[in-house]
């Protein structure tokens, strides 16, 4: 485990799965959820990269500022692609069943943006991390019934790697992060930041 600064550790998200992932690591973090308006905003001259990176330093920052003490922030945000087409959370079931019809039997890509934020330095380090998957070639009737569980809900691209619907699989890269946090790269981001501490 790289060494981590001798601060609190905060998860500026709302998503219960990185809440999950991030305890999978041992370290102790509280949760303080971005505002709203950090967690939006789609530019059509940004590449997949470039919008999650963007936007996990928006979460970071918006929970930053409205922070006294010292503190390490974690922002994150992650988004499917498929045909050219960014794909975050559906806005409802249409969406959802959209973009399902899009990913059945083909490739796509779920980027995750990653920032660690140091205040009251407003020192920071970010990247992010890439996953290829396949999803099967599954039937109306099929994303019929997963629509109804209502797991699509908030998820990027409508659907969930670890809802146990054996449809996607993993062609390359790190499955937390298909979940919604790249561990491996958490760890590489905190040696990074423990590197500049040094």
């Amino acid at each position: 485990m790289p060494p981590l600064p001798d601060r609190p550790i905060i998860l500026a998200s709302r998503s219960p799965r990185r809440r999950e992932l991030l305890g999978q690591l041992g370290w102790p973090f509280t949760v303080v959820p971005p505002s709203e308006s950090a967690e939006c905003g789609v530019c059509s001259e940004e590449t997949p990269p470039e919008l999650v990176a963007r936007l996990a330093y928006a979460k970071a920052v918006d929970v930053a500022s409205g922070l006294d003490d010292p503190a390490l922030v974690i922002g994150c945000d992650t988004v499917a692609t498929c045909l050219g087409q960014i794909l975050g959370k559906p806005r409802d079931e249409e969406d959802a069943r959209r973009m399902l019809r899009l990913l059945r039997g083909r490739t796509h890509h779920v980027y995750s943006g990653l920032c660690l934020y140091l205040v009251p330095e407003s020192r920071y380090v970010i990247d992010f991390a890439c996953t290829e998957l396949k999803m099967d070639p599954v039937s109306d009737q099929d994303l019929e019934a997963y629509l109804q569980t209502g797991q699509w809900e908030g998820k990027a691209g409508a659907f969930g790697y670890q809802d146990g619907w054996e449809w996607l699989h993993i062609v390359s890269g790190s499955e937390s992060n298909v979940v919604g946090l790249p561990l491996e790269l958490l760890e590489e981001l905190a040696e990074r930041l423990a590197r500049q501490n040094g």
